[in-house]
């Protein structure tokens, strides 16, 4: 059933939708482009992530052995995402008066607390960038004699030296040059560093002895070096988010191609992967996105102010990965109320009997949407909407109702029979009354609306707003109250 529709994905390189054709009969292999671990990781940032996961839970759903590799920068990511300025790990270090390695483990374990609370799958393989150095220093000596020049300041790579090189990103404007760093003796502007050499006089918590000198690894070296190693070239997914399309996975394409010694850009897998896919912005008004704005989004504000962590990823879902998503507190809550509905409804599922068939024909039309959907670029806002028609799909077992929602829900990752009422209301780091306050107060209430007597029944209403609970009557899903 879930070959019935064959799936498109949009290529970045080719700006076209394509049938996936996996580079090895019955597997899928994918690379993402982790977090760089010198701070905690924003929502917008997770965005990625979850779209990640929805692309693998698809590949695994159509039948394919799915080898997905995340990386974890720990060194040699600069302050700029265009190679210019600070070692941001080593910046971090500094102002945080703590050990490198420090740093790097505090915000790995941060980022695996996240990955884990919006439910997305572990990789085959999480790849620490520090546990290949000695790769990357071969992979650059293998490239230095055709590709690279030497300057005071490290290994450049010379990008006139690649063909079609910047075509992923489309354009190479003044815009686009003006973000990359001015580097006295470099040939050209787009010119990167591969292996960036310690100045004299300074000493790094992370370097390494390298031919070209004591130093660290370029940022784009590090991908390159862990994709094919861990993937082989060519693979056939790399993901990233936007931001990654301008210049960080130009010029891993570049690097690849050096490696690889393939031609030009029409045809894709000369890139070192035949598909290149990102994910757009989440995008927030107030400027709280920022890691520099104090008290940014990250998901523990999120559940700190009472939304659970999976409302965000029902959020992300709604939207396509492709188009910008704004952020406000109003839509998670919108989120929040509509993953509830879901929760409701899968409640009197969860102690059906497994094995239920999923083929039952009253879910055809259900199924088919579905899988046209999530077949179509990944449209998890329509995939959801068939979700949501199965649930109400009347006059069937609950065997097999159970077993197509678990069916869907393997997709969009959203783990609704994990799921309960009680689980979804998290109580706000605010919040100045507790769980059973709330409900003794509820029940008096009640028991004053029973006698009329509503002078009481307002009085108590009043005192619980006082408190930050707004009760709710009438409330069509039932849980009464929210903080």
């Amino acid at each position: 059933m879930t070959d019935a529709v064959p799936l498109k994905l949009f290529n970045s390189l080719t700006r076209q939708l394509e049938t996936f054709q996996p580079v090895h009969p019955g597997e899928a292999r994918v690379y993402t482009c982790g977090p760089t671990v010198y701070n905690y990781p924003h929502i917008g940032n997770m965005r990625a992530y979850v779209f990640a996961d929805v692309l693998g839970r698809t590949l695994s759903y159509k039948g394919y052995k799915l080898t997905h590799i995340i990386n974890i920068t720990d060194v040699g990511h600069l302050t700029d995402d265009a190679d210019a300025g600070e070692d941001k790990m080593e910046k971090m270090a500094a102002e945080k008066a703590q050990s490198i390695w420090d740093i790097a483990r505090h915000y790995t374990e941060a980022y695996w607390a996240d990955v884990k609370a919006l439910n997305i799958r572990q990789p085959a393989k999480w790849s620490i960038a520090t546990d290949y150095i000695d790769e990357m220093i071969a992979f650059a000596k293998s490239i230095e004699a055709k590709h690279c020049y030497r300057l005071a300041s490290g290994l450049y790579f010379d990008v006139s030296t690649v063909a079609d090189y910047g075509r992923l990103a489309r354009a190479v404007t003044e815009d686009g040059e003006a973000r990359i760093d001015e580097v006295e003796g470099k040939r050209h502007p787009q010119d990167f560093a591969i292996w960036r050499t310690t100045p004299p006089g300074e000493t790094r918590q992370m370097e390494w002895d390298s031919p070209w000198g004591k130093g660290a690894p370029g940022w784009h070296l590090e991908c390159s070096v862990m994709g094919g190693k861990l993937l082989g070239f060519p693979f056939d997914i790399h993901t990233g988010g936007i931001d990654h399309r301008e210049i960080h996975h130009p010029n891993e394409i570049a690097q690849n191609q050096a490696f690889c010694c393939t031609n030009g850009l029409d045809v894709a897998e000369n890139s070192g992967a035949r598909i290149w896919m990102h994910n757009n912005f989440l995008v927030e008004r107030s400027g709280k996105m920022s890691k520099s704005a104090g008290e940014f989004l990250r998901l523990q504000l999120l559940i700190d102010k009472g939304y659970h962590p999976l409302a965000y990823r029902l959020m992300c879902l709604q939207a396509h990965y492709r188009s910008e998503l704004e952020f406000s507190w109003e839509g998670l809550q919108a989120a929040l109320t509509r993953l509830k509905r879901m929760v409701m409804a899968v409640e009197r599922l969860r102690n059906a009997p497994s094995g239920g068939a999923v083929d039952h024909p009253k879910f055809a039309p259900a199924l088919e949407k579905f899988d046209a959907a999530v077949s179509d670029d990944l449209n998890t806002a329509i995939a959801l909407t068939a979700l949501e028609d199965a649930l109400a799909t009347k006059k069937v077992d609950d065997g097999s109702k159970r077993a197509v929602i678990a069916h869907m829900d393997a997709v969009l990752g959203l783990g609704l029979f994990d799921l309960t009422r009680e689980g979804l209301r998290i109580r706000p780091k605010s919040a100045q009354i507790n769980e059973a306050e709330i409900e003794d107060a509820l029940a008096r209430r009640k028991a004053a609306r029973a006698e009329k007597d509503f002078a009481t029944s307002d009085a108590i209403r009043d005192e619980l707003a006082a408190k930050g609970v707004e009760v709710m009557d009438g409330d069509p899903l039932g849980w009464e109250w929210k903080l």
